[in-house]
């Protein structure tokens, strides 16, 4: 298949999906959604770009705000790692649907329901035109999804790390929902990002990504085709940079 004017099929990309999107904005999963995202994914994926995922929990559980309820971070934490191999199932699912092959790779064991995390397996799958999907996090308390989005995109040699968010479209110079006078911004460096405290993604992910001079690009999920242009290279969304 010819890819269309713009896509670069020589890409390999990490893909970082809110857990919170999956669950359309409510606790659990909504098939619908699902299936819209991998469309979006199998439309790229088709055009010869080497795509690995990352799905946040958030549509099941939140270890920090799990803590703020009693429970033991730790222990939190792993529920949360959990939730997100559920999500990566139900993508594998529909990816699958669509027509394209995938492989689940967990940091938990789980040898029934997928494989463990092998970066030169995961490497030799993208090559073969396979969707990698990455679960249960790190595998360890305490690192957010957004910084393991980071970590596998470096070891998996990843030409650029996509975060998509859910609810808003890059990275502003405050927070958009509360503050009407903040204001998008198309690119900056990670150090600004960190000096200015934008939180929109973790302090973590972007020192990560500055150190090894690799591009994050921020992103929202709404709109049809926003995962695909992301994915193809399009200009969407902020792009950080390490200067």
């Amino acid at each position: 298949m010819t890819a269309p004017e713009g896509a670069d099929p020589a890409r390999r990309v990490l893909l970082k999906l809110s857990g919170e999107a999956f669950g359309g904005g409510s606790v659990g999963l909504d098939p619908d959604v699902v299936r819209g995202i991998a469309h979006q994914i199998a439309r790229a994926a088709r055009e010869g770009v080497q795509i690995a995922c990352v799905i946040g929990g958030g549509n099941f559980f939140r270890g920090a705000q799990l803590q703020q309820r009693g429970m033991d971070r730790a222990r939190a934490d792993y529920m949360g790692m959990l939730g997100t191999v559920m999500n990566c199932l139900a993508l594998q699912d529909f990816l699958e649907k669509e027509g394209v092959p995938t492989r689940v790779q967990t940091a938990i064991a789980m040898g029934q329901v997928a494989e463990p995390y092998i970066p030169r397996r995961a490497i030799r799958h993208m090559e073969k035109g396979r969707v990698v999907i990455f679960g249960a996090g790190a595998g360890m308390p305490y690192f957010s999804t957004d910084t393991v989005s980071a970590q596998r995109a470096l070891e998996i040699h990843c030409d650029v790390v996509l975060m998509s968010k859910h609810g808003v479209d890059g990275v502003y110079t405050a927070d958009p929902r509360t503050d009407p006078d903040a204001v998008k911004l198309d690119t900056l460096t990670y150090s600004q990002a960190l000096t200015s405290n934008l939180k929109v993604v973790d302090a973590a992910a972007f020192s990560l990504c500055m150190e090894n001079g690799l591009d994050m690009l921020v992103f929202g999920m709404g709109g049809e085709d926003s995962i695909t242009r992301a994915l193809r290279g399009e200009k969407i969304g902020t792009l950080v940079t390490a200067g």
